[in-house]
C-alpha cells in the first residue's frame, strides 16, 4: 500500500514539471499575433486582383480619352464661324481629355507600385507597363498637339487641378497603407516564428527564476510567471536545426515531443540537441530550458 502511494506522489509530481512557459504573457501574445497574421496576409494576397482592377482601369481610360479625342476633331472642323456653344462643348472635350491623362498617369504609377510587390512573377507585367507607358506619352505628344490648335483657334481649357491632384493623394495613400501592411506582415512574421532556448546550470536558472524546486521530494518545474527573456537566446525555428550544448550531461526542463529531436554525442561526448521536426518540437512549447 505504501508502494502505492508512494508511485502515486512521483505521478503528480511529473505531471506538474510540464506546466510552464508556454502559458506565459509573452507566449499567448505571440499565439494572438498568429491569429492576426492571416488578415494582413490576405490583404497582401488581393496584390493580383488589385493589379487586374488598375489595368482594366488604365484600358478603359484609354478608350475614353481616343473617343473624346476623336469627336473633339470631329467638333473643331467646323468651329470657325460657330457660336460659343460649339467652342464650349470643344473646351469641355478637352478637359476631359486631359482628365483622362492624368487619371491614367496616376493608375499605371499604381501599377508599377504593384509590380514591384509581385516578385518573380511580374516579367509580363513590367513589360505590360512599358507598353502603357509608351502609349501614353505618345498621348501626350497628340495632346499637345491638340492644345496648341485649340491656342490657335483661342479656346479656352479650364485645368480641372483639384480632382487630379485628389486622385494622386489618394494612390499615394493607398500605396502607404500597402507599405505598412507589409511591413506588419514582416515584424508579425518573424514573432510568430520566434522561439527561444536557454542553456544554464540549475543554480542560474533558478537564479534566472525560470526553474523553481529541486529538493528530494520536490521536482525542478518552470516558472508559471512572466520572467526576463534577457537569459534566452532568440532565434527563428526555420532556421534552427541544432543547438550545442557544450556539455557532457544535459536535462530537458521544458515540454518537447520526443520523437521530434536527437540528443547527438559528439567525440567529446559533448551533447548537442538535434531537431529533425521544428514545427513539432515547438508544438508544446516556444521556451527549451535544458539544465547542464
Amino acid at each position: 500500500m505504501k508502494a502505492i502511494r508512494f508511485y502515486a506522489i512521483i505521478a503528480a509530481l511529473a505531471l506538474i514539471t510540464t506546466s510552464c512557459v508556454e502559458n506565459s504573457a509573452k507566449y499567448k501574445a505571440a499565439i494572438a499575433q498568429r491569429d492576426s497574421i492571416a488578415q494582413v496576409k490576405q490583404a497582401l494576397d488581393s496584390n493580383y486582383n488589385q493589379t487586374l482592377v488598375v489595368l482594366n482601369d488604365i484600358e478603359t481610360g484609354f478608350s475614353d480619352i481616343n473617343q473624346n479625342e476623336k469627336d473633339m476633331k470631329v467638333n473643331l472642323k467646323g468651329v470657325e464661324g460657330n457660336g460659343a456653344n460649339k467652342r464650349a462643348v470643344i473646351a469641355a472635350q478637352m478637359s476631359a481629355i486631359k482628365e483622362g491623362i492624368e487619371k491614367n498617369k496616376a493608375k499605371i504609377a499604381e501599377l508599377r507600385h504593384l509590380a514591384s510587390k509581385r516578385g518573380k512573377a511580374n516579367s509580363m507585367l513590367t513589360e505590360t507597363i512599358k507598353r502603357l507607358q509608351a502609349e501614353m506619352d505618345e498621348k501626350d505628344l497628340q495632346i499637345k498637339s491638340l492644345q496648341t490648335e485649340l491656342d490657335q483657334k483661342n479656346i479656352k481649357i479650364t485645368e480641372l487641378n483639384t480632382t487630379v491632384d485628389t486622385q494622386s493623394k489618394n494612390i499615394a495613400e493607398q500605396q502607404n497603407v500597402l507599405e505598412q501592411q507589409k511591413s506588419t506582415l514582416k515584424a508579425q512574421d518573424a514573432n510568430i516564428n520566434a522561439v527561444w532556448y536557454c542553456v544554464a546550470t540549475s543554480k542560474k536558472l533558478k537564479d534566472e527564476k525560470i526553474i523553481s524546486g529541486g529538493g528530494l521530494f520536490q521536482a525542478k518545474k518552470l516558472m508559471d510567471t512572466d520572467f526576463d527573456n534577457s537569459a534566452f537566446t532568440q532565434v527563428d525555428l526555420r532556421s534552427l536545426s541544432s543547438i550545442p550544448t557544450n556539455s557532457k550531461s544535459i536535462k530537458i526542463i521544458s515540454s518537447h515531443p520526443k520523437s521530434s529531436y536527437n540528443l547527438v554525442t559528439g567525440t567529446d561526448k559533448k551533447i548537442t540537441i538535434e531537431i529533425i521536426n521544428p514545427q513539432k518540437f515547438w508544438s508544446v512549447s516556444r521556451y527549451l530550458v535544458v539544465q547542464i
